[in-house]
């Protein structure tokens, strides 16, 4: 696809986005297609400490959920109309796994907010992922330093510094710590 041919559509399909060039990432939200920017070397900080310590911790309890890092296809319903690749996804409903990624609302998403992405991960994303059935919801800031936790299930919203630990809440005895993650 050119750019004069996207100039031209006015709605986007799965088919647009698996007809990406190699190596080019978007996401699908109700017919709108959103190219995804290479993140920078403090988000993939974040996102490797994120999915180590959520990893060990299901790993040490020896727990049936899976933790997926972006890029990780997350088609949030079933019409295919919301493909999404979050920064984190746990999922612990293993019916939900295809070779294709995770049909269906993941159980806990992360994203870490980008300069691109800031007006997606706090507004378009926390309503689609509310709605389809996400159970918590995590916007991780690095510029402000700042974790807000949306706990859907309990109708809940906190907000952290990146010197507090911030509790799970699909968990009842797991905290990640953000003073751990050297930050320079």
């Amino acid at each position: 696809m050119n750019a004069a041919t996207a100039k031209q559509l006015d709605y986007y399909t799965m088919e647009d986005i698996y007809n990406l060039p190699d190596g080019q990432r978007a996401e699908l939200i109700d017919g709108e297609l959103y190219m995804l920017a290479t993140p920078n070397r403090i988000h993939q900080k974040l996102v490797h400490f994120l999915d180590w310590t959520i990893g060990n911790y299901i790993h040490s309890k020896n727990g049936e959920c899976e933790v997926y890092p972006a890029p990780f296809a997350v088609f949030l319903n079933v019409d295919k109309e919301i493909y999404l690749e979050p920064d984190i996804s746990v999922i612990c409903d293993k019916n939900k796994l295809t070779d294709d990624g995770c049909k269906g609302a993941p159980d806990w998403i992360i994203e870490i907010v980008s300069p691109s992405s800031r007006q997606m991960d706090y507004n378009k994303k926390l309503l689609k992922y509310g709605t389809a059935g996400v159970r918590e919801y995590w916007i991780v800031d690095p510029v402000k330093q700042m974790i807000m936790v949306y706990n859907f299930e309990h109708e809940t919203f906190e907000q952290y510094s990146f010197l507090d630990k911030v509790k799970a809440g699909i968990y009842e005895d797991f905290e990640i710590d953000f003073a751990d993650i050297n930050m320079e």
